[in-house]
């Protein structure tokens, strides 16, 4: 570990020294220029910091399955074939995929989409209205339209292994 830290060092004062001499070597830049340069690069949150987390994700699942549930143009339970299902189950799928899918350290232990879903006979209209029910949820929350629209992408880059019928 120290030898690592050593080397950091040695490689950073040999950057900084090559930067001075090349500083050196230049005109003066404008002031602006300088300030700029001087201000600390900012920091990218990744999309789950910028959601809220974990507990964020979480309430915005709850409040989309619940959604989901209730609207009779995502046929939810399947036309009664999944009258059973485990809602609790679920919704800890639903948070861990959105959480690694965002950047979070969660671990999805689901199954894959494709699999997950296949025999569902999910038609495009009922992805459609699931994602509105998301986007609903979404904005009951006050996500901010960026973040919206990068969650919003990562479902539908879920559609094509999910929909079996056009």
């Amino acid at each position: 570990m120290k030898v690592l830290l050593s080397v950091l060092c040695v490689l950073a004062l040999g950057t900084a020294a090559q930067a001075e001499n090349k500083m050196a070597a230049k005109p003066a830049a404008a002031p602006a220029a300088k300030a700029a340069a001087a201000a600390p690069a900012p920091t990218t949150k990744s999309l789950y910091e910028r959601l809220g987390g974990a507990a964020a994700i979480k309430a915005v699942v709850h409040d989309f399955v619940g959604r989901a549930a209730g609207d009779a143009k995502v046929n939810f339970l399947r036309d009664g074939k999944f009258k059973n299902i485990d809602v609790t189950k679920l919704e800890g799928h639903l948070t861990q995929f959105i959480g690694m899918a965002t950047g979070g350290p969660e671990k999805y232990d689901g199954r894959d989409m494709k699999t997950a879903h296949t025999g569902m006979k999910i038609k495009g209209a009922e992805f459609d209205a699931l994602a509105a029910d998301l986007s609903a949820s979404l904005d009951k929350f006050k996500v901010p339209a960026q973040e919206k629209g990068e969650l919003m992408a990562i479902a539908a880059s879920t559609k094509p292994a999910i929909v079996e019928v056009k």
